[in-house]
């Protein structure tokens, strides 16, 4: 009976005249540590010390440098074809974050603890004793990069952080004026989060065309895109508006025009006189993310924004019936003049768009 061969625990034969596997290679062990001279001249750590505080200190001075350049550069200035500006944010901005960064590597290379670690590779779920052990050597990690006895570095570091929030805080203020702002001084007609250009006696006229819109003009389930008539009249100066102007007006003003039968809505409480004899006007703008809307589906009178399907029901209030829009669009109440045009009541009683800080 023949002996089965030696085999290594793979099922690979193994020859009896070779060495052990573990003898094939010498463990190349590691070389003689070489320590720092931070680590063996206390003046060499003090005077590192001093240089990582200087740069954590160096960023810092550049924060607030950009905070007051902020305030002192005007915009129009230039350094050769460069605006003055821009160059000093770039380059203080620069050297703030550089200031940091280059002040945690020294930090790093010159004091931090200096020891090689052998690491060997484990499963890739660790058990509990491992998780314990990496919470411990966190620890350790922490008290061995000396931040809680150098109290210089520590200051320095947290300051030139705490430094780097203002600059943001400053530049939000160039997103543009706050509603309050706006609602004192309109840089545009309708500007500002609470009103658009509709008010009482304007006009609802066609998108695009700018022609008015009379009842007799609207059969049950048409629908139309309309804007207010001052896009097309500008308004007090009678000039067309144009540019930013334009588009800021437009973008809020948007509406859309439904004729259904009468008998067949349900008007909300306070809104039994917001529609002519059947006819109803929604803001054109979704109340999810605000995207324009003019998909209709008349036998239901449900309007569906394309962007991600928000329903409503045009014939109940706008009340939504499907989709993520939180609340209904808001709703124009219309009248008649005495030439028989579609006029607003007044602008829409609530602001128009998405919906913000809970609001509704």
């Amino acid at each position: 009976m023949s002996t089965p061969p030696v085999t290594d625990g793979h099922d690979e034969p193994v020859d009896e005249n070779l060495p052990a596997r573990d003898d094939l290679y010498a463990n190349p062990g590691l070389h003689e540590h070489q320590w720092r001279p931070t680590d063996v001249d206390p003046k060499a750590e003090k005077r590192a010390e001093r240089q990582v505080a200087a740069l954590f200190t160096l960023s810092a001075l550049c924060t607030v440098g950009l905070l007051v350049a902020y305030f002192t550069v005007d915009e129009d200035d230039t350094v050769g074809n460069l605006g003055a500006q821009n160059l000093a944010f770039g380059l203080l901005l620069a050297g703030a974050l550089l200031g940091i960064g280059v002040g945690i590597i020294q930090w790093a290379r010159k004091l931090m603890a200096d020891v090689e670690i052998v690491e060997y590779r484990h499963p890739a779920s660790s058990s509990d004793e491992d998780r314990a052990a990496t919470v411990e050597a966190l620890n350790q990690g922490l008290e061995e990069s000396g931040i809680g006895r150098r109290p210089l570095v520590r200051n320095s570091l947290l300051g030139a952080v705490g430094l780097l929030g203002l600059p943001a805080i400053v530049f939000l203020r160039d997103l543009g004026p706050t509603n309050a702002q706006v609602v004192a001084n309109p840089p545009f007609p309708g500007s500002g989060l609470e009103h658009t250009l509709w008010e009482k006696g304007m006009r609802v006229v066609r998108d695009v065309v700018g022609t008015p819109i009379r009842p007799s003009d609207l059969e049950i389930g048409d629908l139309v895109n309309a804007e207010p008539e001052a896009l097309f009249n500008g308004g007090e100066d009678g000039e067309p508006l144009e540019g930013v102007a334009l588009q800021v007006g437009k973008s809020k003003g948007a509406v859309v025009v439904v004729r259904v039968e009468p008998d067949e809505i349900i008007p909300g409480k306070g809104r039994e006189n917001w529609s002519v004899d059947g006819i109803l006007c929604y803001s054109k703008i979704c109340t999810h993310v605000g995207c324009p809307i003019s998909l209709y589906e008349r036998t239901t009178h449900h309007l569906l924004c394309p962007c991600h399907q928000s329903t409503f029901d045009l014939s109940d209030s706008a009340r939504v019936v499907f989709g993520p829009a939180a609340r209904p669009l808001p709703q124009l109440a219309l009248a008649v003049d005495d030439e028989g045009y579609l006029v607003a009541q007044s602008d829409f009683s609530e602001p128009v768009g998405p919906s913000y800080w809970e609001r509704g």
